[in-house]
This record gives structure tokens, sequence and C-alpha cells, in this order.
């Protein structure tokens, strides 16, 4: 029996991989920035892309679609940024996958999008096993919730492109330990690039700016000096308590990281 559980998992892993290869060329033809952003709840990811909404849209086509199990609130939230926003209800499901990506496109997808924002159901743990076609994966994680956190849910982090610390203007009441969280962030993804943020302060919100919009601009502008597209591939193998150790492909697009100016 749990090798059968493995087999269908695998089965679906792939179907999704498939799928998300599809969405990937879509968004690559169309030069339209894919960003997936995971956490658990409550780490403030709902009010940063908000804040990140608001600020794209002064100089880019956005869109965004959100997935909660159950309700329309993250999407009341999100338009009030000013953005196209579709809500997607996973009902059972504790994550987002292609094809619930590609049917919500289906139409309502806004006409020559610059970038598309997706704010993923709120957990570690499923979101990080399914390609959404996405450039980027952003995972999330709150001063408060301790800075252990990417030990925790390793998968998660280890298939981030980026990681940001949330909510650090609380980070002197919680007694946060950022050289701790850090080094366990380092143990999980070595090498990734972690940013601090606040959204309600606004701090680090510059930095997250720039980071985000230059790598928009490199898939927008191929062809500009400085900006050089390339696909890796994320590759990790993890064990389900049900079966046997089993590994994942993510493939994503990034650019090398060479300051370049653009107008908008």
């Amino acid at each position: 029996m749990p090798m059968r559980v493995v087999e269908i998992a695998r089965s679906i892993l792939k179907k999704n991989s498939t799928l998300a290869d599809g969405l990937r060329k879509r968004f690559s033809a169309q030069r339209t920035y894919v960003f997936n952003m995971l956490s658990s709840p409550g780490a403030g990811k709902t009010t940063l892309l908000e804040a990140t909404l608001r600020l794209l849209d002064q100089g880019y086509r956005v869109a965004a679609l959100v997935g909660d199990q159950a309700t329309e609130n993250d999407a009341v939230r999100l338009r009030r940024s000013g953005v196209p926003v579709k809500q997607i209800t996973t009902a059972g499901e504790c994550r987002l996958d292609a094809i619930m990506i590609e049917d919500s496109l289906t139409g309502w997808e806004p006409p020559s999008l610059d970038v598309l924002a997706i704010e993923n159901v709120g957990n570690l743990i499923c979101p990080a096993e399914y390609d959404l076609g996405e450039d980027l994966r952003v995972a999330l994680f709150s001063v408060t919730e301790g800075e252990d956190k990417p030990l925790k849910y390793p998968l998660a982090f280890n298939t981030a492109d980026v990681v940001l610390i949330t909510k650090i203007d609380l980070a002197a009441a919680t007694e946060f330990d950022e050289r701790a969280a850090r080094q366990a962030i380092e143990r999980v993804h070595p090498g990734v690039p972690v940013l601090d943020v606040s959204s309600r302060s606004g701090a680090g919100m510059d930095a997250w700016m720039a980071f985000l919009t230059e790598r928009i601009d490199a898939k927008r502008f191929p062809n500009q000096a400085g900006a050089t597209p390339h696909a890796h591939e994320h590759v990790h193998a993890h064990q389900h308590a049900d079966g046997p150790e089993h590994e994942h492909v993510h493939d994503h697009m990034h650019s090398h990281d060479h300051p370049h100016d653009h107008e908008h």
C-alpha cells in the first residue's frame, strides 16, 4: 500500500510539472514575470504582497492570484492595491497547483501583463512540492515564528530563490536572533539571498523592490545590456512518512545581477 501511495504522488507531481512547463513557456512568450509567495499563516504575506502590488502598479501592468482553502478575504484585501486580483478557493487542497493557475487565467487574465503575483495557500509543506511555472519562488517567515523555521520546513526554503524575513520592525520586541535565523537559512539553502522587510514600517522595502524589479526588467527587456536570463533546475530529495526518498525538479528563470536602468 505505501508504494502505491508513492506511485500516485509521483504521477500527480509529474503531471503538474508538465503543466507548469507549459505555463512557463506561455509566460516567457508573453514576457510576464511570475513570482510565487510561500509562508505559514500569520507571516504577513498578504500585507507584504498588498504593499508590493501598490509599488509595482506605479510602473508595471500587474495582477495577482491568491489561494486559500475558504473565503475571499485575502483577495478583498489585495484589491485595495488597485490591481486585478482573482481568488482561487482550493477547498480541501492545501496548496495551489499548475492546473489551478491555468484554469484561473482562462477567461480572466488581463492583457499584456508585465507581472503576475501568486500568493499561495498558507503553509510551508504542500506548496513547496508544486511548480506553478513561476520565475521566482519567495519563502517568507516572520520574526514572531522563531529563528529555526527554515530547519523545520527545509523543502520550502531549499526550493526558494529568495527568503524574506518579515515583520522585522518587531525584532527587538520578540528578541529575534538575526544571526541564528540566517545561519538556519544558510544550512538549508547555502547562498540564497535573504532580505529583512517590514511592510508596516517600510524597512527593507526599497531593497526588496530593487531585487524584484531588476528581475522583472531582465525578463521584459532580454536584449538589454546586463540582463542575461538563464534557466536552472532545483533538484531536491526528501522522504514522505509513507514512502521512500524521492526527488522533485523545479525549473526557474533567473538573471545575473548586473545593475541597469529602465524608464517606466
